[in-house]
């Protein structure tokens, strides 16, 4: 059978339809169009009306002409005429529908519409190729891999991209708090990889002595003479390094987070239900990572605690519902997404309010900045709120896939690992193209097995997830208090 099969031929397929599509819609522009409401500056005329500023002429301007100079003008105040108003000067902000031609001009739309789009298509791909596994050969390999790790591979840039961004602000502020952070999460990272496989079930230890035992048969199959692999105390420092800059790309990520859900729940008084949603999408990670803790997931639910009177699942079923409890956190955050976006439009508003308080004048130019500023970055907000979830979800399909778990589990339906091929057994091939990469490919799973990936892909993805949401609750008990303040 052919190494990649009919999985090439949709994921050509679905690659052609994706840039074909592209020109006539895009899942990234309907996330944001018609669903958000945004904040037009004044003009001008408006900003000298409200202060008692004579006009300087041509006041029978129509107020639609107004309204279409904001829209098309909103990211910064391009007349040249200046002047100042009193900082308390009182004048209506007008809001209009965020629509697809008002993305256009965004810092940051391309790389949000490009993720977004990618992702859908990568998703799609994965699901069709999970059904094609569960009814045809698993010989193949697997295409879906490689989708996921692009996806992967874009959000790790996007994330780079915009951390880069705080270090080139002339205020070290933002510079100073990523670099805190990233030493925090260091020494922190340190303290999880000592704890105990009984507490945090994580598998490095039991899946990297699988890889080292595999690489020695290895080498010794190719005549190289070697002591192995590296000891697992560097392994486990290199990962704590790791740690550390993953730590370092979602701080700022986590701190966005934690101050759209404290002005989210503030614009959400007198809604209880969807109040509800907001407090249970924000702890959802806490319980997320609790799935990993032996003593309080397994041991109780699998029925390994020798309190616990009855078995709730099977632990095959147990390994499948946390990667199910995964993908509900990325619904729920989906579904919250309007929500949290909208609380970043309102800081418009906001700090139109808290102009107001202060004393002084300020100048025409500020104001309108000032306002369109925040839409402006809407953009760069979004992939903010999207790239770590995304990264999660896409590394608990690669997690699935490489781990060898099943979906049918849940159901009650035990899984048995498939067993790795011996080495030996790989090498009597003949030089024949299609032979030797299916040798080569063999080889590579003959060394990272599932229990490897299992071991390592389950702590990443834990340790984003516990990354993010600590800096989460930073931002959130920061901005609380700023409130109140």
């Amino acid at each position: 059978m052919a190494v990649l099969g009919l999985q090439m031929i949709f994921s050509l397929i679905a690659f052609t339809f994706l840039y074909k599509l592209s020109r006539y819609y895009s899942f990234g522009r309907w996330i944001l169009s018609n669903r958000l409401v945004r904040y037009l500056h004044p003009t001008n005329e408006e900003l000298k009306t409200a202060a008692g500023i004579p006009s300087s002429g041509g006041g029978g301007t129509k107020a639609r002409h107004r309204r279409d100079y904001r829209r098309n003008n909103n990211q910064e105040a391009v007349k040249t005429e200046s002047f100042t108003v009193p900082r308390s000067v009182s004048f209506t902000l007008e809001t209009a529908k965020v629509e697809a031609k008002d993305l256009l001009p965004l810092h940051y739309f391309g790389e949000f519409q490009w993720l977004m789009d990618f992702s859908l298509c990568a998703l799609i791909v994965y699901i069709i190729t999970e059904i094609y596994y569960s009814v045809l050969s698993r010989s193949e390999l697997n295409v879906s891999i490689l989708w996921c790790l692009l996806v992967l591979g874009f959000c790790f840039r996007i994330l780079l991209m915009q951390t880069s961004v705080y270090f080139q602000t002339e205020d070290g502020g933002e510079r100073i708090l990523c670099i805190t952070f990233s030493f925090f999460f260091l020494v922190a990272a340190m303290g999880v990889l000592i704890v105990s496989e009984d507490n945090l079930e994580f598998g490095l230890e039991k899946g990297y002595k699988n890889f080292s035992e595999n690489a020695m048969v290895f080498m010794k199959e190719q005549g190289v003479g070697s002591e192995g692999p590296i000891s697992l105390l560097t392994f486990k420092i290199i990962l704590a390094i790791l740690c550390a800059f993953i730590g370092a790309f979602v701080t700022f990520p986590g701190l966005r987070l934690g101050k759209m859900h404290v002005d989210a729940l503030n614009y959400s008084q007198g809604q209880p239900i969807l109040q509800s949603f907001l407090y249970i999408s924000f702890v959802f990670p806490m319980f997320i990572l609790l799935m990993w803790v032996k003593p309080v997931a397994r041991d109780l639910l699998c029925g390994l605690h020798w309190r616990t009177p009855a078995k709730i699942m099977s632990e095959s079923a147990f390994e499948t519902t946390r990667l199910i409890v995964i993908a509900v956190f990325f619904l729920l955050r989906f579904g919250l997404m309007s929500t949290y976006l909208q609380s970043h439009l309102n800081l418009a508003y906001e700090r139109v309010e808290i102009m107001r308080k202060e004393s002084g004048r300020i100048s025409n130019i500020e104001i309108q900045k000032m306002i369109a500023r925040v839409y402006y970055y809407l953009c760069f907000v979004a992939l903010q709120y999207f790239t770590p979830i995304l990264l999660v979800l896409f590394l608990t399909f690669l997690l699935k896939t490489l781990g060898d778990y099943s979906w049918e589990s849940i159901l009650g339906v035990e899984h048995v690992m498939k067993p790795t091929t011996l080495l030996s057994q790989l090498n009597n091939t003949r030089a024949d193209p299609v032979a030797q990469v299916t040798t080569a490919i063999a080889n590579i799973r003959g060394i990272f097995t599932s229990i490897w990936y299992r071991g390592l892909l389950s702590f990443l993805n834990w340790w984003i997830i516990a990354a993010w949401f600590t800096t989460s609750v930073f931002g959130t008990l920061y901005y609380t208090k700023s409130n109140v303040g």
